[in-house]
Order: structure tokens, then C-alpha cells, then sequence
């Protein structure tokens, strides 16, 4: 497999087969993340596409490391922007149990004028996480990042649904509870 380095470079030299190398190592983790979020084969393929075509269009001249966050950033981007676009109107779908999970802990962001709140609350829970043990940041991230199923994480963690489900339960309440003490507005 190629390493990031040599993806990039294929990049800046426009050559196609960079595309083709950044699909081989990370194909599989965006279309599951796109595919989490759309609930589509079809919707979450051409997010991946759309994704591909916007590092395309970004490399260069960024030179992005790492590269795998740099496109999962994209794919998960793009995705939820078909999601909300086809989704949102209907009020439903699975992507907003995960979002309604957790909107209890922040308060909703909207406007332009927001950015700065929106950005130091990003870095405020980023603190928060750094607080968690390993095992609950990537159970956290599994289910609010990449939108993951109890099942899906519970297989790879080794551990019982209802393990899972507790244990996010617990994770939102400590983040509540370190917003609040940080007098982030809930």
C-alpha cells in the first residue's frame, strides 16, 4: 500500500493514479462514514466521489497530514450535507437519533456571528475528550464522528450493545457536566 507521502505527491504531479491510491488505502473508512450518515449506497458513492474531487481540486496546494483526517473531514462534509438536504425535511432518519443523542450537551450554532463560540466550544470538547480513557474516546468518536451503529461499535470493541449504550450515556453526562463547570451555555 502506498504511503501518504507518495498520495500527495501523485497529487501535486496531477496524476490520476493519486486518486486511485487514496481510494485503495481509504476507500473502505469513507464510504462506511459516508454511508453511516446517508443511509445510501448510492448517496454515500458519489459523496466519496465528491470528496475525491475536492482533494483534487485542493491538493495542491495544501499538503495535508495527515491525509486520512483530511479526507474523512471532506467525505464527512459532503455527506452531511446530502443528508441534511434530504433528510432534515422529512424530520426523521437515523443520523438525527445520533445528533439528538448529544444536543442536549451543546447548544445549536447558526449564524456567522457564532464561529468564534462554535470554535471554543470544538476546543473545549476536545479537552473533554482528552479526559476520557482511550476505549471511551473511540467508542465517543465512533458514534458522534463517524455516526456508527451500537452494533457496529460494540463488534469492534469487543463489548455488548447495551455496554455501548451506557457507556455513551455516561460520556454525554460527564460532558454536560464539564460544560457546564467551564460555563459553556447548555
Amino acid at each position: 500500500m502506498t504511503d501518504d507521502k507518495k498520495i500527495i505527491d501523485l497529487f501535486f504531479e496531477r496524476s490520476e493514479q493519486g486518486i486511485r491510491e487514496l481510494d485503495m488505502k481509504y476507500g473502505k473508512i469513507c464510504h462506511s462514514l459516508s454511508y453511516n450518515i446517508v443511509n445510501n449506497r448510492q448517496d454515500a458513492e458519489e459523496c466519496v466521489n465528491d470528496a475525491y474531487l475536492g482533494a483534487w481540486n485542493t491538493i495542491p496546494p495544501a499538503r495535508p497530514d495527515p491525509l486520512l483526517s483530511y479526507i474523512v473531514k471532506i467525505v464527512r462534509n459532503i455527506s452531511l450535507k446530502i443528508y441534511w438536504r434530504k433528510e432534515a425535511a422529512k424530520r426523521s432518519g437515523h443520523y438525527k437519533v445520533t445528533l439528538e443523542e448529544i444536543e442536549d450537551c451543546i447548544a445549536d450554532q447558526k449564524t456567522v456571528e457564532d464561529e468564534i463560540e462554535t470554535r471554543e466550544l470544538a476546543r473545549i470538547i476536545g479537552e473533554f475528550l482528552d479526559t476520557l480513557t482511550l476505549e471511551n474516546r473511540v467508542i465517543f468518536m465512533r458514534r458522534y464522528w463517524f455516526a456508527d451503529s451500537y452494533r457496529n461499535i460494540a463488534r469492534f470493541m469487543g463489548l455488548s450493545e447495551k455496554n455501548i449504550s451506557v457507556r455513551l450515556a455516561r460520556i454525554r453526562g460527564k460532558m454536560k457536566q464539564y460544560l457546564v463547570e467551564r460555563e459553556v451555555i447548555v
